[in-house]
């Protein structure tokens, strides 16, 4: 894990995505995760270039690796790239 995402970073956006954003994190595994019978999901881990999920599958819960399409470069970033994969989750759901 590189320094702009130490486990505390990684542990605070998580922590504030599953308890404030959890319909967020379901639709990156959705759409980004290629589970789109998932029914609910957590957001384990988050790095420079992706995000470990794991998701409810047919009563199984399943790891989900969602990868970004460029590498981030801190906290702020990931901020940015989540609230656009999810605009375009949304829109591409409609």
């Amino acid at each position: 894990m590189s320094d702009q995402f130490s486990t505390e970073i990684s542990d605070r956006i998580c922590t504030h995505m599953n308890e404030d954003h959890a319909s967020a994190v379901v639709l990156y595994a959705q759409a980004y995760g290629d589970k789109p019978e998932a029914t609910s999901a957590q957001m384990l881990a988050i790095d420079a270039n992706g995000m470990d999920l794991t998701a409810q599958v047919n009563d199984e819960t399943v790891p989900v690796r969602v990868k970004f399409d460029r590498t981030l470069a801190d906290a702020e970033d990931a901020h940015h790239i989540l609230i656009d994969m999810l605009k375009q989750a949304r829109k591409a759901a409609k």
